[in-house]
């Protein structure tokens, strides 16, 4: 049978011409730094979801996985987000606290990567975000068993508007005592500006324990 995909030479051939905009220098904190270009990536229409970040985590067999999630804060030194306390990711950190974030952004050129330990914030930050969210998506946190298999699409949905008669649209609904925030706090925060024939720009903020000071190195791309 013919091949309908990309051949291995036209994969090769897919490439692009950065931009020369350049990433000479950043504020001392890279927190600062990190929110001035997500504000940039939420101004750009071209990205979607600007605060998407690609999660990694290490199981117990030494396997990574990678999932997006979604940036909630920025807030007491760490980066956080919130998940249920019984999927897969959750299990994988409850065992091995070192995880990595990247924002991808792609549309301006740009990525940051942050590498760091990660812990699970209040039970009243929980409460206050989970209370702040849509009816439908407090809701769909009540019908997901996330990570579980699943018989049916069918299930799912039985399970949702279960919730939803228990709980009807304007009425409290309380926080599963399984769905909360985590914390990355981070011991390396990367910035990366694609350029011209590869010569990108990497610039690292370094330290070595979530107490101490920042070093900002730059790196060869």
């Amino acid at each position: 049978m013919e091949n309908q995909g990309f051949t291995r030479d036209q994969i090769r051939a897919m490439r692009r011409s950065y931009s020369d905009v350049g990433m000479e220098t950043l504020p001392a904190d890279p927190f600062e730094a990190f929110s001035i270009w997500l504000k940039q990536a939420h101004e750009n229409t071209v990205i979607v979801e600007a605060n998407a970040m690609v999660l990694s985590t290490v199981h117990p067999d030494n396997q990574i996985s990678t999932r997006t999630v979604l940036l909630k804060d920025i807030s007491q030194g760490g980066f956080t987000f919130f998940s249920n306390y019984d999927s897969r990711k959750a299990h994988a950190m409850n065992v091995n606290e070192n995880v990595s974030l990247l924002f991808p952004w792609y549309a301006m050129e740009r990525q940051v990567s942050v590498s760091g330990i990660v812990e699970k914030v209040s039970a009243s930050e929980s409460d206050d975000y989970f209370a702040a969210r849509p009816w439908g998506s407090q809701i769909g946190a009540w019908a997901s068993h996330q990570s579980s298999p699943l018989s049916s699409r069918a299930e799912l949905e039985q399970r949702y508007e279960g919730a939803a008669a228990k709980w009807p649209e304007g009425s409290v609904v309380p926080r599963p005592e399984y769905w909360g925030g985590y914390r990355v706090v981070p011991l390396n925060i990367e910035f990366w500006q694609g350029r011209y024939s590869r010569l990108h720009d990497r610039l690292r903020y370094e330290r070595t324990s979530t107490n101490s000071d920042w070093e900002l190195t730059r790196y060869y791309p």
